[in-house]
């Protein structure tokens, strides 16, 4: 990244390590809520380098800075996993929004793309972690909260239909609202990221996001060496520590180089729709301008980027 778009983006909490900003935190909060939001940092702070705790904000690290952390992370993944990694910082495209939408129509509920979502951003194996929620659901409700996640049967099932569920990229996002370390923002070409290494565990923003869309690393991932991808971005897949939150991040080490993300190639129907909405030639702007779209839970004005249709 230049030193100039860099400067580009807001800077916050300058000069201010992760240590500082807990005592903050600590403040505002109060002694025993702040205690009950941090606990997970008990359980890994032995684990954290001093480099590591002490590293500042990603809008605040200067090319140099962010070089030699990139070069750290990339030597933890060879120390702890044996896997050669290459991380890079992806940086939105000018004049890119990105949208997502899902054909429910043609979603035949066989979970390949939670699967290819797993894969890609080196989710925890033991716990089958993945950004995507396929809910089944009785057709003629969108009743979210009557949708089920683990069923065992042969799909498409009768009277049936699924919905898959993952971060809605909410232009007002509740969950950038509520982090009271701005671990997590909105960049330019819509997409909501987190900084992992500036995240303090608290789950505000998991508590906050009424998609159900976020996940909290409770232990270290488990990945077996040659299953780990090894091509990583820094806002995106590489290897979350234990303690943080992460998210769907439209698969940004691979859109913003002009790839489709994981779980839209895995599709076996073609029910996913990406690009870029100001591309008036691209397929998700013909979908959104001539299909009868809607976001989930409207009436919460949280403005999600990922709709959803059904073929009429």
């Amino acid at each position: 990244m230049s030193e100039e778009s860099k400067h580009s983006l807001p800077v916050i909490n300058n000069g201010m390590s992760r240590r500082t900003l807990l005592k903050g935190v600590g403040a505002t909060l109060g002694a025993s809520s702040f205690a009950i939001a941090i606990a997970p940092i008990a359980q890994w702070a032995k684990d954290t380098s001093v480099d590591e705790f002490l590293q500042q904000h990603y809008k605040e690290l200067s090319s140099s800075d962010l070089d030699q952390v990139i070069t750290r992370l990339e030597q933890d993944a060879k120390d702890k996993y044996g896997a050669d990694v290459t991380i890079r910082d992806h940086q939105p495209l000018p004049d890119v929004q990105f949208a997502y939408a899902l054909n429910l129509s043609i979603c035949i509920g066989c979970r390949r793309c939670a699967e290819a979502c797993h894969q890609e951003n080196n989710h925890d194996r033991a716990t089958s972690n993945s950004y995507i929620r396929v809910l089944e659901m009785d057709k003629g409700s969108l009743n979210l909260e009557h949708g089920k996640v683990n069923y065992d049967h042969p799909v498409p099932a009768d009277d049936k239909f699924y919905m898959p569920v993952q971060c809605q990229q909410c232009e007002n996002a509740p969950c950038v609202n509520v982090c009271p370390v701005e671990a997590t923002w909105q960049e330019e070409d819509g997409i909501v990221v987190v900084d992992y290494n500036w995240c303090i565990g608290c789950r505000y923003c998991e508590a906050a996001c009424p998609y159900h869309a976020r996940r909290f690393n409770w232990k270290k991932p488990e990945i077996p060496k040659q299953e780990i991808n090894p091509k990583q971005g820094y806002l995106s897949n590489r290897i979350r520590p234990q303690g943080v939150v992460e998210k769907c991040h439209f698969c940004l080490h691979r859109t913003r180089q002009g790839q489709l993300p994981a779980c839209l190639e895995a599709c076996p129907t073609g029910a996913r729709v990406f690009g870029n909405v100001l591309d008036p030639d691209s397929e998700i702007r013909w979908v959104l301008e001539n299909k009868r779209v809607f976001v989930l839970k409207e009436e919460l004005g949280t403005k999600p980027r990922f709709f959803y249709f059904f073929d009429e």
